[in-house]
Order: C-alpha cells, then sequence, then structure tokens
C-alpha cells in the first residue's frame, strides 16, 4: 500500500510542469494606464516636462499609455506600447512565477499580473544627463 501511494504521489509531481506549461494567460488585446513617474532632466526625451523650476531636481510626471498585444505563443507576446507623443514595439516573455519582463527601443519594464485584466509594468532607464523611474497600472479594455 506504501508503494501504491509513493507512486501516486511521484506521479502527481511528474504530471506538475506540463500543467505549468500550458499556463500563461491570454494577454492578446488592448491595455490602458496612467503612469506613475520621478524623471530626473534629460531622463525622458518622449515626455519632457513643462516646468521648468524642477529643470535640476527630480519632478513627479504622469502619462496615459497603451500597450496593444498582438502576439502571444505561450509565454511569448509582442506589440506596441504608445503614448500620445511615441510609440515602440515591444517583446516581452512571462516567467513561470508570472513576472513580465519587456524590452522596447530604449529601455526596459519588469512587471506582474495582478489579475486576468489588470497588470502593472515599471520601467526604468538611466541615460546621459537623465534617469527615470516609472510605473503603471494597465486595465484590459
Amino acid at each position: 500500500m506504501q508503494k501504491l501511494t509513493l507512486a501516486a504521489v511521484l506521479a502527481a509531481f511528474a504530471s506538475s510542469p506540463a500543467a505549468a506549461q500550458g499556463g500563461f494567460p491570454n494577454l492578446v488585446g488592448t491595455w490602458k494606464g496612467d503612469s506613475e513617474s520621478i524623471v530626473l532632466p534629460g531622463g525622458n526625451a518622449h515626455h519632457p516636462g513643462k516646468d521648468k523650476k524642477s529643470a535640476k531636481g527630480p519632478r513627479m510626471s504622469s502619462v496615459p499609455f497603451t500597450l496593444v498585444i498582438d502576439q502571444q505563443d505561450g509565454r511569448r507576446f509582442s506589440g506596441t506600447f504608445s503614448s500620445p507623443q511615441h510609440a515602440e514595439t515591444v517583446i516581452a516573455v512571462i516567467s513561470h512565477n508570472g513576472a513580465i519582463y519587456l524590452v522596447d527601443d530604449d529601455g526596459y519594464s519588469f512587471g506582474n499580473l495582478i489579475s486576468p485584466t489588470r497588470l502593472e509594468l515599471c520601467y526604468m532607464k538611466q541615460s546621459p544627463g537623465g534617469r527615470i523611474a516609472s510605473c503603471t497600472e494597465m486595465v484590459k479594455q
């Protein structure tokens, strides 16, 4: 009886990776959200600040973004990340723990799926003369 129980437990563990491989959520569609960013001068060429008073120190910024995911194959996906001022092609992967790793034309985002219709992407970039750190919670439309 113990051998039968042990065999059943081992069989269950052996089948777990197969279930995890097919478990990536379908992200294809349009996602929208407003960023919450902190920017040092020169850190965000696509969305320069309007406030000349904070030209030397950090400024707070918020920009509406749209992520259109048009292709997905398992954990891999691609699409377009855009604001009213700029658009970039993105490629990304989802790890088995649900983390999202996304690359655009000049930076990287790291994120998580919060629910089937909400995700958060956080972006960081360091460039000569500036820096940006930003997180955007996006909702599937």
